[in-house]
């Protein structure tokens, strides 16, 4: 089976072209979520016959990989990345929280093992190119893209989780919030959490606090380690 981006775009017809179909399943899944996805639902949004769809995308799978590919584009940088590299590490990492709040689907898509894309592949080369000049082999250099990978990725999940949690359950934000503060209060008050206790009652620093301070963090980490490997990082 051959890959959708290697195959020919269908002849285009009036107000019905892949990238149509593509924007307007985006569209459902932002309000509804990706369950709502499907090519019947996308051909009544369009107006068009199911059928009609399939002249366009062979099968859902191949509309969840574009739709995948078409939201890798807005982590693209719009012109030259910063210089020094870990900047244009966090620079990225910024795009990308932000391509989830936007589109939390992503993370489901991602988790599926959906094929990469041509923007998915174009944004891989893009924080690799951040380590040139560091003087990095290819296995160190990946080892810290995965590095890197891993802790955006696992925040940007677990961000996407907690954000669309009410909606998979049926209930708003308060609602959730008050059955979980009542539940997780009774616990607290019996003591058996003396560290945690605090934290609750006085409250922690946000979401993207916690995402700055735990990448700069590993970049931190990363930059000692490579120190030593190749003497003083450039742009430091």
């Amino acid at each position: 089976m051959s890959s959708v981006w290697s195959r020919p775009t269908p002849p285009r017809r009036p107000a019905l072209t892949r990238e149509a179909i593509v924007a307007a399943a985006i569209a459902i899944a932002d309000a509804e979520g990706l369950a709502a996805v499907s090519i019947r639902r996308v051909a009544a949004e369009l107006g068009a016959r199911t059928m009609t769809l399939y002249s366009y995308i062979e099968r859902k799978e191949d509309l969840l990989a574009l739709m995948l590919d078409e939201v890798a584009a807005e982590v693209l940088a719009d012109g030259p990345p910063p210089a020094d590299w870990r900047e244009a590490l966090l620079t990225s990492a910024r795009r990308e929280r932000d391509v989830v709040r936007r589109h939390p689907w992503r993370v489901d898509l991602i988790s599926q093992g959906i094929a990469v894309g041509p923007n998915g592949l174009r944004h891989v080369e893009e924080k690799l190119a951040a380590f040139d000049g560091l003087g990095l082999d290819r296995l160190t250099a990946w080892r810290c893209l995965a590095a890197y990978n891993d802790y955006v990725t696992g925040f940007v999940v677990r961000e996407a989780q907690e954000r669309t949690a009410p909606r998979r359950q049926g209930i708003n934000d308060a609602e959730r919030a008050a059955v979980a503060e009542s539940y997780i209060r009774e616990l607290v008050e019996s003591g058996e959490f003396p560290r945690l206790a605090p934290m609750i009652e006085q409250g922690v620093a946000g979401a993207g606090d916690t995402f700055e301070r735990g990448l700069g963090w590993l970049l931190d980490g990363m930059e000692r380690e490579l120190s030593g490997i190749g003497g003083d990082l450039p742009g430091r």
